[in-house]
């Protein structure tokens, strides 16, 4: 299924998100900006229902940022560890997809996991599976306080 993507203004991205970020670091590298992207998601439990928001957020190093979300919902009933494990299975799906194009333009990338490393937290019983699951897949792992694509920007994107 075709994942629907759009940017925080609400125009909808017509064109694979591979397409569209190419395209954007094209022209962000021409332009002479340094790009680094951070992917990330969280949810909300509303009803019976899980809504998450998956964000790939662009940060012009010295100048700024923007990013790209795409919202999905799930009648799936879930743990909080289950959750927190989908959340970063979302931005692991996402991150794996974009990899090469990050690769290929020398981007740095980074997966955020809205997960509390406070062991007071509920949260925190999905840390070591999810640092686990998103460096063994070759990828920079941040987690709260430093993982605001997840904690920060895609947590305002959860309608």
């Amino acid at each position: 299924m075709k994942q629907q993507w759009r940017k925080l203004s609400g125009e909808k991205i017509l064109r694979p998100i591979e397409d569209e970020v190419r395209a954007v670091i094209v022209r962000e590298k021409n332009a002479g900006h340094e790009l680094k992207a951070c992917i990330g998601t969280d949810s909300q439990v509303k009803n019976k229902f899980t809504e998450f928001a998956t964000v790939i957020v662009f940060i012009r190093k010295g100048k700024g940022g923007f990013m790209y979300i795409h919202n999905e919902t799930s009648k799936q009933k879930m743990s909080i560890k289950q959750r927190m494990l989908m959340e970063v299975a979302k931005s692991i799906e996402t991150a794996y997809e974009l990899c090469n194009i990050f690769s290929r333009y020398n981007v740095e990338m980074e997966v955020h996991a809205d997960i509390n490393t406070n062991p007071n937290f509920k949260s925190n019983d999905a840390l070591k599976d999810a640092m686990g699951y998103i460096m063994a897949m070759g990828f920079a792992f941040k987690a709260k306080p430093h993982a605001f694509a997840s904690s920060s920007c895609a947590n305002k994107m959860v309608q």
